[in-house]
């Protein structure tokens, strides 16, 4: 008897869920499915010549679909779903992007395939919702939000967008004030780094004195310049570490140049994404 309950349990379950969940549009032909109506004619229009413009020049895909309601489902169980489907981008490189708009639950999401997650990291797909697109959207400026999502999402997976925290992206470059605070931080950071680096000679000074003290008797004993080779050795190598990691995490590029086939519109190539991207409101 529980058994059979059980069973009926899961079964109701199983049944609710497939009846709640929002049905996938058929994959298309078009980069662009507008079905909440936010576009006009001649938007759309350019968004397309756009993204099958870049496509033809790095190979990667990037989609747009908007949604009147995601009908009580949760936006990433239905992006994943809808990659999963549209298979959006290359079989071998796994460079797609879904620009994924909700409208009714003013939901954002930026899904992004395996291959072009090192170019689009989780915090750079979140940055380009909250500082590109949500603020044209809360202003109800649907058309200019979403090309500037694009735009951003496009740049981004050539390794050319800057957030805003360092540099607007309307003006391409940075105004006078934004350098003279830059370089007011550098220099800072500067200084900051020459007092570590005081400090330290300072440190290893006395430890040094302190060396020769312990090792008087000793004739093997490290000379000046063999201590402080040591010395400079391990600071070089921490700073080489340091300026890996730096670069690695905030400044990696990545490309996807290769052949070229089935251009002319979209067509989904057999990308695979494993949930990597953003979500966002507004």
């Amino acid at each position: 008897m529980l058994k059979d309950l059980a069973l009926f349990v899961l079964l109701f379950t199983a049944f609710s869920s497939s009846l709640y969940a929002l049905d996938i549009p058929k994959r298309p032909s078009t980069y662009v499915t507008d079905q909440a109506g936010l576009l006009s004619p001649d938007a759309r229009a350019r968004l397309e010549q756009v993204l099958s413009a870049y496509e033809r020049q790095t190979t990667n895909q990037v989609v747009v679909l908007t949604l009147p309601s995601l009908e009580g489902e949760a936006l990433e169980d239905f992006s994943i779903r809808l990659a999963e489907a549209w298979k959006v981008g290359q079989q071998d490189r796994d460079n797609g992007v879904i620009f994924l708009i909700a409208q009714a639950e003013r939901e954002i999401r930026i899904e992004v395939g395996y291959g072009l997650e090192g170019v689009l990291p989780d915090a750079l797909a979140g940055q380009i919702i909250y500082q590109e697109v949500a603020p044209y959207f809360r202003a109800g400026k649907f058309e200019e939000g979403i090309s500037r999502g694009v735009l951003a999402i496009l740049r981004a997976t050539q390794g050319e967008y800057q957030s805003r925290i360092v540099g607007d992206l309307r003006q391409g470059e940075l105004t006078p004030q934004e350098l003279e605070a830059l370089q007011a931080q550098g220099k800072a950071v500067g200084i900051f780094v020459l007092a570590v680096i005081a400090i330290l000679f300072v440190i290893d000074f006395f430890r040094y004195q302190r060396y020769l003290y312990d090792h008087r008797l000793y004739l093997d004993r490290y000379g000046f310049w063999e201590w402080w080779f040591r010395f400079a050795l391990l600071l070089f190598l921490l700073s080489f570490i340091f300026r890996i990691l730096f670069y690695t995490l905030l400044f990696s590029r990545g490309g996807y140049y290769g052949s070229r086939s089935g251009f002319g519109g979209f067509s989904g190539g057999g990308g695979s994404f494993g949930g990597g991207g953003a979500s966002g409101r507004w």
